[in-house]
């Protein structure tokens, strides 16, 4: 099977993503339409991931992540001709277009080319993304009017699905998913002599570094407490409070054995897919506090491995909890392992995807999704 992958944003959890889906699917070819945002992460250091033969890459030059309208139209004349031309070589069987800028001009495209079997996975719903309601509601329409050019919406977590049929858009959900075994044998026992909190991703709005800096400075006084925040970002300047070091980008290995030695993993996002950082936290039995967002309240079970949390208040109130009472975190780090291979093991993943890619019907993918989800 030849699978087409569309990505303006090949940067982040969209890399995992086809790198999770093209390591499991080794009989079949994948062919990534990328562009490029060297500013995050270098497409040569992204490339060396990818060390399967399976994968092959070709360059999407003119696509750019803001609405520009000149530049959108060069992105859909050149993803044109791209498409144009595999299909010509018979070399598409699927074409998965990965999040909302990908998703937009990728199914105009293939309406044009008469491709039918399109997946849209937007890995986050870009009408929660702007500061204010006019920019969502602009997200939403443009969203609403893809929607009208085909493809099958397949949202990474429940509560996303929930925000795009809030929206009128029929969505599935195929959980994201990782390899829990892949970190056996990593000490996962907090290293510190202090009280550690750690974070990871880029430091932008989506990510809150306005609220996780207000939880921070709370705790300055406090000599005990520590924040980390593994990663780097535009925002970086509005992390101020003291007890707070920003690593930087880290590999992967790196980021593990520091999320490890961690007590506590805290994420202030205003918003998500389904967050890779997160799952990681899980399978490294991280106890987790969250907030209560799209995509962060699917990862807390009954409270169990974490809490979700509204206001910096509540969060500072669980730190405290949670660090007077240090003999329970090492049974919510099991409760989160547990959870994590339960509901988000990458062998449901892409064998949901690859019914998709075999071109199974909406009403049989509706039906068998449930069926993961307990």
């Amino acid at each position: 099977m030849k699978i087409v992958h569309v990505a303006e944003a090949f940067a982040g959890g969209i890399v995992m993503f086809v790198k999770s889906l093209v390591e499991n699917m080794p009989n079949d070819e994948h062919i990534i339409v990328h562009g490029e945002r060297a500013n995050v992460t270098r497409f040569t250091d992204i490339r060396k991931q990818f060390a399967r033969t399976n994968a092959r890459f070709v360059r999407w030059r003119s696509a750019q992540r803001s609405i520009r309208l000149t530049k959108d139209f060069a992105a859909f004349f050149e993803l044109y001709k791209v498409l144009k031309r595999l299909k010509k070589q018979h070399q598409i069987d699927a074409v998965h277009l990965h999040s909302s800028k990908s998703g937009f001009i990728g199914r105009m495209v293939c309406k044009v080319l008469g491709i039918n079997n399109v997946i849209y996975t937007p890995n986050g719903a870009p009408f929660l993304v702007g500061t204010n309601k006019m920019t969502n509601f602009l997200y939403k329409q443009l969203e609403r009017l893809g929607n009208g050019f085909g493809g099958q919406v397949v949202c990474c977590s429940p509560s996303e699905q929930e925000e795009y049929e809030k929206a009128g858009i029929q969505a599935i959900t195929i959980n994201n998913g990782i390899t829990f075994d892949r970190f056996n044998g990593l000490e996962m026992r907090p290293s510190s002599k202090k009280f550690c909190i750690v974070t990871s991703g880029r430091i932008i709005n989506q990510k809150n570094p306005v609220l996780f800096n207000s939880i921070a400075q709370y705790f300055q006084e406090f000599k005990q407490f520590e924040f980390i925040w593994i990663g780097d970002g535009p925002e970086r300047a509005l992390l101020t409070s003291s007890n707070i070091t920003i690593t930087g980008w880290m590999p992967g290995e790196e980021v593990a054995r520091l999320i490890s030695s961690a007590n506590v993993y805290l994420s202030t996002a205003n918003f998500e897919g389904l967050p890779y950082a997160v799952l990681e936290a899980l399978a490294l039995r991280k106890p987790v506090l969250l907030t209560d967002s799209v995509g962060n309240r699917d990862l807390v079970k009954s409270c169990l491995n974490g809490d979700l949390f509204k206001h910096h208040s509540e969060a500072i109130v669980k730190l405290l909890q949670y660090f007077n009472n240090t003999s329970m975190l090492n049974i919510m780090g099991e409760f989160s392992a547990l959870h994590g291979k339960e509901s988000f093991n990458v062998n449901h993943t892409f064998t949901r995807y690859r019914q998709l890619y075999e071109g199974r019907s909406k009403e049989d993918d509706n039906y068998l999704v449930p069926a993961l989800l307990n």
